[in-house]
């Protein structure tokens, strides 16, 4: 007859966690263990998270009044750019909010959601009370960065709402004006800006693997967060080296605007497919590694 084994407790390693016990909790079901609804509500409650909402709602209104106080954009030239339309309609302004907050602004309430939430368990000593509950160490870090990566998404959705509206009662509803000629009507612009929304959440996957392995190494909350930070600055910079060559093609910065290609009038896929593999790769090489070291981690705090 086989003996049921003890659940993994906070600071027991993989050796550990497969010693024989005489019984299991009655009623205990390793499923049920911190749902996903619970970790929302407290990661909701946390004023960082209040903090950051508040932030990217203001943009919008930040922009207004710049927009108010410098007067109209002037295109360079004869060369016009997105920015250069901001004040065409609605659409036009909430494009240009994630044009010029996609580069870091955006990045930052990524790196926050994802490397915050398993570092700042640690820091509290409440993480090895969580593994002893006992929760599974799997469940736990699934859990921790489903609502890391959906509260990621919220940000980037609310930011263009709030720019949606904010813009159409400054300079009214209406087709987003395409800079290189022509305009997009008002139910296609809705329907562009959702999948230029979409590509920016790919895009930043990286950052948030990051974020979230280095929130699974350290007990340090800010050294995960502002290691992520820094690590996608870095990307950056390395994608402004021209000499780079091709090499460039393999940093996820390098095709962190390929966006652009989707408030075109005909829209084009190739960029933000190339994009997409490339982040993808890398976040889900990161979230492995995540999972991996903090499997066989020793849980002391």
């Amino acid at each position: 007859m086989s003996t049921p084994t003890q659940p993994a407790t906070a600071g027991s390693t993989p050796e550990a966690a497969s010693v024989p016990a005489t019984e299991s909790a009655y009623g205990y079901r390793a499923g049920r263990t911190l749902p996903l609804r619970v970790e929302l509500v407290r990661q909701l409650k946390r004023r960082r998270t209040l903090v950051m909402g508040a932030i990217l709602a203001a943009l919008p209104f930040v922009l207004v009044v710049a927009l108010a106080i410098g007067g109209e954009p002037d295109g360079r030239g004869d060369r016009i750019t997105l920015m250069d339309t901001a004040t065409s309609s609605g659409a036009n302004f909430a494009a240009v909010n994630l044009f010029v907050s996609a580069g870091f602004l955006l990045v930052v309430p990524v790196a926050l959601f994802c490397g915050d939430t398993v570092a700042s368990e640690a820091n509290w000593s409440s993480l090895r009370y969580l593994l002893a509950a006992p929760v599974p160490r799997a469940r736990l870090l699934a859990s921790k960065l489903a609502v890391g990566l959906g509260l990621s998404l919220a940000a980037m959705v609310l930011l263009p709402l709030v720019a949606l509206a904010v813009g159409t009662v400054a300079y009214g509803w209406g087709p987003l004006a395409v800079p290189t000629g022509g305009s997009l009507a008002p139910g296609t612009a809705a329907q562009r800006l959702v999948v230029v929304v979409a590509y920016i959440f790919v895009s930043q996957l990286v950052t948030a693997g990051l974020a979230f392995w280095l929130s699974t190494r350290t007990d340090a909350p800010l050294g995960a967060v502002g290691g992520a930070v820094g690590l996608t600055i870095v990307g950056n910079v390395l994608d402004a080296v021209t000499a780079l060559g091709h090499w460039r093609d393999f940093l996820p910065a390098h095709w962190q605007f390929a966006w652009a290609d989707a408030v075109q009038p005909t829209m084009e896929w190739s960029g933000m497919l190339q994009g997409t593999a490339v982040s993808v790769t890398y976040a889900l090489v990161l979230f492995a590694l995540a999972f991996r070291g903090f499997a066989r981690k020793d849980v002391v705090s």
